[in-house]
């Protein structure tokens, strides 16, 4: 459909309102609110993470396409809640104990709902118990952490750790990022996965979630 060839657009472009209102006007129409998900806003993310990875977009683009992904979604939710779709997955993530950065682990939350996954958001400082809990409590298959300070990093161990004295450890995939963050230190820590930006980390989540536990 021509008229949501242009939601797709808009999204890409970061024009929130004209996403908005395609997205109104699509629903008005009868639209099934999953294909409008899965075959134009999800695609339109994975365009923005593309441009972004051959570095045609950089983190303000990829901010307002996320922004303007979040206002459709924000109309398109009730309609996909009442169908009883499901997301591809359900992602707690926080800023670990210690850090108060947020700018990072924003961007990572807006690309993943892009992307199709529910976002618990447990903010910054966040301790263990709070991750366990959104496991518990909430179904989170996926922990995001998050660390913009070398002398928060700990924190993310101190978290998988928790996780498996919780005796939730294989319920859940863990990935972490940040500035100071690394491959090397995901694997020390025995996380499942490590990405230095938004987009890579939403085709990470997507690779983990259809992992075996």
């Amino acid at each position: 459909m021509e008229d949501l060839k242009q939601l797709y657009d808009a999204i890409v472009e970061g024009n929130a309102n004209k996403a908005k209102s395609l997205t109104t006007d699509a629903l008005a129409a009868g639209m099934d609110p999953q294909d409008i998900l899965n075959k134009y806003m999800i695609p339109a993310m994975d365009e923005v993470g593309r441009l972004f990875e051959i570095n045609e977009y950089f983190v303000p683009e990829l901010l307002i396409s996320a922004r303007a992904m979040k206002s459709a979604l924000a109309i398109l939710k009730p309609r996909l809640t009442a169908t009883g779709a499901k997301p591809i997955g359900k992602v707690a993530i926080g800023t670990v104990k210690g850090d108060l950065h947020d700018i990072g682990k924003n961007l990572v939350a807006a690309m993943l709902e892009g992307g199709g996954f529910e976002i618990i958001d447990l903010g910054v400082d966040v301790t263990p118990e709070k991750f366990v809990n959104a496991v518990r409590e909430k179904g989170a298959n996926i922990i995001a952490l998050s660390a913009l300070l070398t002398t928060t990093m700990p924190s993310m161990k101190t978290t998988v750790e928790g996780l498996k004295e919780a005796g939730v450890r294989r319920q859940v995939k863990v990935i972490i990022g940040g500035a100071p963050v690394t491959q090397k230190y995901a694997d020390e820590i025995g996380a499942d996965g490590y990405s230095d930006n938004a987009s890579s980390a939403v085709a990470l989540a997507r690779r983990l979630v259809n992992e075996p536990k």
